[in-house]
């Protein structure tokens, strides 16, 4: 594999996916709100000095955020998941809202809860947007109640007030979110472990899913194969295929999870997906510091809330740059948290129907026998390594997300949530910076230069600041970052990726209509 090679291929790959304004190094000075250089800074999990200033809806959804970043690190990280356990909250939080708007519907029981106009002030939503997030949370994150009945408390409100006086803010919020509730339990993800053929277990598959290769052996390449990942205790496990039923969740917009299904993924032995195969690899082994911290970003750190909490903070971003009221901003969040989710059940659909590989397996196929230039490891830089050892830009304890690889769901939601906040607000324009130490997440104690080795060198003279600043000067231009962060991170090729943003806009787009309807109370009851 020559550089030559690997350069035109990225190239040809770059005009699809058009390649994101270059980080800068360095922290600079910066405001309580604003970069210097007119860039909002992005929040990522940093508390809001400013948050009693923002809407109600703005701080439920940062409490939402928080517990659910509690229950990743209780017990992993489930994107698919955590779309649906934000999605749900959103939309109870919208359909109270509605009730207090002269045109708005709710997605359960449409215009039936509608006040009278001397009701619809600030206090009653705040009250009804209230006890529908809190009803809602305490249903998603059951191991968090007692954080979640504190924060309801630190609100103002009553936790034990379950009313459904509909003349009362309380009991529209408590209506509303078991309404939606009732609709989600059967929706297809089986939250509830109910399903026929489940083992009981929430949100266990019923589907009968089985991988045609076992873990250490490849019958298929084009196949999905379980992966080994370290128990941090010297041992290993193979995770499963994680809810491989996720594409028969009942969508909000989409009137199926098939309605854009891509075509075919490139299969073994043809040439373009030899092409993707050495892209993949020259990428993963010559990543500069900043792409690191571009990988590390986008794959969201320890307590990731996966594609839809990172979106829903680049919402609040949003909120914040452009000042939105308590109306704009359950509009926003209910927008964000639905077609994360519908782009979530979109991709899942492909990934089961195809059931693609992965780079881990892919890789080590092509050159098994052989060496292949790569990241060595944490704090080894890059050298020749045999295929068979070859290993994506991630820990050890986190090898590769265990689901097939096509379509990409960093690149199918991100590109639905970027397309939204565009259409949302009417522009691409986004203006955020996010502060990161490249390595923070993958190489933990290493000096800089000892983690860009070349073959056990470090380079003569070269300090090196592992301490970057990522631009994200459109929404556009930051999905195609998160989509391109996964092909150099070593865990897509490139064709996940750009299905998975063709796809994506592709979601937004026929959604965003739909959910206009739900503003302009035109919107009928999805079974």
């Amino acid at each position: 594999m020559r550089r030559p090679h690997f350069l035109i291929s990225f190239i040809l790959t770059s005009l699809f996916v058009p390649l994101f304004v270059g980080p800068t190094r360095g922290f600079p000075e910066k405001d309580e709100a604003m970069m210097k250089d007119g860039y909002q800074l992005h929040r990522m999990e940093a508390p809001d000095s400013s948050l009693n200033e923002r809407s109600a809806a703005y701080r439920w959804v940062d409490i939402m955020l928080d517990v659910a970043a509690n229950d990743v690190e209780r017990i992993g990280a489930r994107p698919t998941i955590l779309s649906r356990q934000m999605a749900i909250p959103a939309t109870a939080m919208f359909d109270a809202w509605a009730a207090y708007d002269a045109h708005a519907v709710g997605t359960r029981l449409l215009g039936k809860l509608r006040r009278p106009g001397k009701e619809r002030t600030r206090e009653n939503k705040e009250e009804a947007i209230a006890y529908a997030m809190y009803r809602t949370m305490i249903d998603q994150y059951p191991h968090f109640v007692d954080q979640i009945r504190k924060e309801m408390k630190r609100m103002g409100y009553d936790p034990d007030n379950d009313t459904e006086d509909m003349s009362t803010p309380a009991g529209i919020g408590n209506t509303v979110a078991r309404e939606v509730l009732d609709y989600r339990y059967g929706d297809g993800a089986n939250q509830l472990g109910d399903e026929i053929g489940s083992s009981g277990v929430p949100y266990s598959d019923y589907t009968m899913y089985r991988p045609v290769n076992s873990p250490d052996k490849v019958i298929d390449p084009d196949r999905w194969q379980e992966l080994p990942f370290s128990d941090g205790k010297g041992g290993s496990f193979y995770p499963k295929f994680l809810t491989p039923q996720w594409y028969r969740v009942k969508t909000l917009a989409l009137e199926s999870a098939d309605q854009f299904r891509p075509g075919p993924p490139p299969l073994w032995g043809s040439e373009k997906l030899d092409r993707e195969i050495d892209e993949c690899i020259e990428m993963n082994a010559n990543l500069t510091v900043d792409q690191k911290a571009v990988v590390e970003f986008m794959r969201d750190g320890p307590r990731s809330t996966g594609q839809s909490g990172h979106w829903f903070r680049f919402a609040q971003d949003v909120s914040r740059r452009d000042r939105m009221d308590l109306d704009a901003d359950v509009k926003l969040y209910f927008v964000i948290g639905n077609v994360c989710l519908d782009a979530f059940i979109a991709s899942w659909e492909s990934k089961r129907y195809y059931d693609s590989s992965r780079p881990w397996t892919l890789i080590r196929e092509k050159y098994r026998g052989k060496k292949v230039r790569a990241w060595a490891g944490p704090g080894q830089g890059v050298k020749d390594i045999p295929a068979d050892s070859w290993h994506p830009y991630s820990p050890a304890i986190f090898v590769t997300p265990p689901f097939p690889g096509y379509t990409s769901g960093h690149s199918t939601v991100s590109a639905a949530a970027a397309k939204m906040l565009e259409l949302f607000t009417g522009s691409d324009r986004f203006e955020v910076a996010a502060e990161r130490t490249a390595g923070s997440l993958t190489e933990a104690g290493f000096a800089c230069e000892v983690m860009q080795m070349i073959d056990g060198q470090i380079a003569d003279g070269k300090r090196l600041s592992c301490d970057v600043r990522l631009r994200m000067p459109t929404f556009s231009e930051t999905a195609n970052m998160a989509g391109l962060s996964r092909v150099l991170g070593g865990y897509h090729i490139q064709s996940d990726n750009i299905e998975g943003l063709r796809l994506g806009r592709r979601v937004a787009s026929y959604s965003w209509p739909v959910m206009q309807t739900y503003f302009d109370g035109t919107a009928k009851v999805r079974d």
